[in-house]
């Protein structure tokens, strides 16, 4: 498939939705559905490790295979199964790790962009630096799948950064589970082999393979390191599972490089500032708040100055797409009045409006693209 064609999401049978019920259908926790189809893969598995490389989506798998010979051969076949599901909409990390935490598509569980407008103020959540306000449990209402495995008897614990433990993102996304550190991609490996023999599900998060490619393009040698580093921690799971445990790899998303002819700064531009109150979102997926009465204005400007690089619409038809999954009434208006999604490899900076490093990466994510949306589904197992 082309890398820059669209790809909707596949929720209820491939998609990051789909990964945790299938996880806990296998491992018996009752009324978990099978979306994915993995309990014949899985027959037998009495514990299973779950690892999610941000930034490694199922186009990038074959530019990392030089440098990452066990990701090269699961995505091959050599050592398990392998295949491509899609994330959920906007394909970016705070979505994805509650699509994943929650087995729920993005606008069931609220978490909807990776800046989002608090309806009724003017502030805008960043969904990575977010602490207490909202309260979690009010802006993220499902019970996660950690939750449901805890009640199960599953023991779960999630190793990750423990920066992140207590962070609104986090308890959003894994509360229910027990917390494990894991910075590194050694100690990330070594932390989830020794909770494997009390816990029957052990989550690990490796963010180096997202932050390499935005600082440094992807395919670069900062890349390559970053995938090899991710290629170790797959290989110590693998050599290290019980007997009777199986390992699931997947992504929040993949990575575009945008070259710097593709970027337009709306803050730089009064024509697309001119009726929007509150600007959220992300470069590849803006979420434009309008002024009342201002939004066919807001459409009509952005069309002309956006042309083909964006399909630019209202919140109305951005939900009939079904591309976030049902969302309820008390979700819709964290969607913004005109939704601005970039296509190929255009991006909207807002440079008065985001940190300045958001303009000085090379590789961005968010958008519909394949090479953003696919992700691997790669099983193995003892």
């Amino acid at each position: 498939m082309d890398p820059l064609s669209t790809v909707e999401p596949r929720y209820g049978h491939g998609s990051l939705a789909d990964v945790m019920p299938s996880v806990l259908h296998a491992l018996g926790a009752p009324g978990e559905p099978d979306p994915l189809g993995l309990a014949p893969l899985l027959d037998g598995v009495r514990r299973i490790a779950v690892v999610l490389i941000d930034g490694l989506g199922w186009h990038q798998l074959a530019t990392a295979a030089p440098h990452a010979p066990t990701i090269a051969g699961l995505a091959g076949g050599h050592l398990g199964t392998g295949r491509a599901i899609t994330a959920g909409f906007p394909s970016t990390t705070p979505v994805s790790l509650v699509t994943l935490g929650t087995g729920a598509a993005p606008g069931h569980h609220g978490i909807v962009g990776f800046t989002l407008n608090r309806p009724g103020t003017d502030h805008v959540v960043n969904h990575l630096s977010w602490t207490d306000e909202p309260d979690p449990a009010d802006w993220q209402p499902l019970p996660t799948a950690f939750t449901r495995a805890q009640e199960a008897g599953l023991a779960p614990i999630v190793v990750t950064n423990p920066a992140f433990n207590g962070s609104g993102l986090t308890r959003s996304a894994y509360r229910g589970a027990r917390f494990g550190p894991g910075v590194a991609a050694d100690a990330i490996a070594a932390e989830m082999l020794a909770a494997l023999p009390d816990s029957r599900l052990v989550y690990g998060y490796l963010p180096d393979v997202d932050r390499a490619g935005h600082n440094f393009g992807i395919g670069t040698a900062q890349w390559h390191a970053a995938a090899a580093a991710a290629d170790r921690l797959l290989a110590r799971l693998i050599d290290g599972l019980p007997p009777d445990a199986a390992l699931i790899v997947t992504a929040d998303h993949g990575q575009l490089d945008v070259p710097a002819d593709r970027r337009i700064d709306l803050d730089r531009d009064p024509r697309l500032t001119d009726g929007v109150a509150i600007v959220a979102g992300e470069p590849r997926v803006r979420y434009l708040h309008t002024v009342p009465g201002a939004q066919q204005d807001v459409l009509s400007a952005w069309r002309g100055i956006l042309g083909d690089g964006a399909w630019v619409t209202t919140r109305d038809e951005a939900v009939a797409t079904g591309w976030f999954g049902p969302v309820p009434d008390s979700h819709l208006s964290r969607i913004g009045d005109v939704v601005v999604v970039c296509r190929e490899r255009w991006v909207v900076l807002a440079s008065a409006h985001e940190p300045p490093r958001l303009a000085d990466m090379i590789a961005f994510h968010g958008s519909a693209t394949a090479a953003e949306m696919e992700i691997p589904l790669l099983v193995v197992r003892r």
